[in-house]
């Protein structure tokens, strides 16, 4: 082996002039690694590959991936109500167009059956209607009744006290106590009630005092004497019995 000579090495070597030239020089077509040139160096067996897309190299956005995932879900969602709301609507006109193809499916017996329960439908609440108008008339006719009797009473109240005066204070023929009787019996008919004795119980819901006179041998109010009687018709008292009341002494 011969020996190696520094000097002889130096000076085979180039000048840094041709380096720049060599710079400078655009490189021939074909050169690059799409020609089929020099590719770059692949990195060593068994490294970490960089993070991104395998095929372009670029890195991969995570957010973006995310904001584009829940984009999907939310479209997905949307399609889904608009389906729901689509087959509600779908479902209410197959039930109408149920409905219909019911009536049309009919026999003229069931159409028959169903005509039948309409009107006997509309036929009772007609009655329940008349019913109540019935009830209502009755009422009014009876207050109505009841306020004629009541006018009728009224206007024929100084007449009657005459007849008490008379009946308790003098003798009255036959002729008379016949006029009398019927009197009585005609006001009995329309419900009319004549009240009020000496020796009852003081009420002030049925009697009118005109005067109190003291009496030791009383222990409650009692009627003493009985000026005009009282009249009614039910529990509606006309007119209150005007009466003179013994009271106790004390």
């Amino acid at each position: 082996m011969s020996e190696f000579n520094k000097d002889d090495y130096l000076n085979d070597l180039p000048d840094a002039d041709d380096f720049a030239d060599a710079s400078a020089k655009p490189a021939p077509a074909g050169s690059g690694p799409a020609a089929g040139g020099s590719e770059e160096p692949s990195a060593p067996e068994g490294a970490a590959a960089p993070a991104g897309d395998a095929a372009t190299g670029a890195p991969t956005d995570a957010s973006a991936e995310a904001d584009a995932a829940s984009g999907d879900q939310a479209s997905d969602a949307s399609a889904s109500d608009a389906g729901a709301a689509g087959s509600g609507d779908a479902a209410a006109d197959d039930a109408s167009d149920a409905a219909q193809q019911g009536d049309d499916t009919l026999t003229p017996l069931g159409k028959a059956k169903q005509e039948a329960a309409e009107y006997l439908e509309a036929l009772q609440r007609e009655r329940a209607e008349f019913i109540n108008y019935r009830n209502r008339a009755q009422k009014e006719q009876e207050r109505f009744r009841q306020h004629g009797i009541i006018d009728v009473l009224t206007a024929l109240l100084p007449a009657l006290d005459d007849i008490d005066r008379i009946r308790e204070h003098s003798e009255m023929d036959d002729s008379f106590k016949a006029v009398s009787a019927k009197i009585d019996k005609a006001f009995e008919k329309f419900g009319v009630e004549k009240f009020g004795e000496k020796g009852e119980e003081f009420d002030p819901t049925r009697h009118d005092a005109i005067l109190h006179r003291p009496d030791p041998n009383a222990d409650k109010e009692i009627v003493d004497t009985v000026v005009e009687a009282g009249y009614r018709i039910g529990d509606r008292v006309i007119r209150a019995a005007r009466v003179v009341v013994a009271s106790p002494q004390n």
